[in-house]
């Protein structure tokens, strides 16, 4: 599976994921470690986020601990560049 993936480290409950896409809408994730390894693996997960044609997107971390965003295309056509940052 191809995607884009962004290690954010240990964060905080309430602390705000914002990533920007340039291009094609986009599958837009926000996990935790046990959750990204599910994915990883193609079982069922657990994430925060989803399907979106707006940026930026804009997730609040549920609970601390250590978090990734993943950027994907869900196995459609298109391009897409993202950034993401911790605000």
């Amino acid at each position: 599976m191809k995607y884009m993936k962004w290690e954010l480290g240990h964060q905080s409950a309430g602390s705000v994921v914002k990533v920007e896409l340039n291009g094609t809408e986009a599958n837009v994730r926000l996990l935790d470690q046990a959750n990204l390894q599910a994915f990883d693996a193609g079982r069922d997960h657990r994430y925060f986020g989803g399907h979106t044609q707006k940026t930026p997107i804009r997730i609040k971390v549920p609970y601390d601990g250590v978090w990734f965003a993943v950027v994907d295309l869900g196995g459609f056509g298109g391009q897409v560049q993202a950034s993401v940052s911790v605000i």
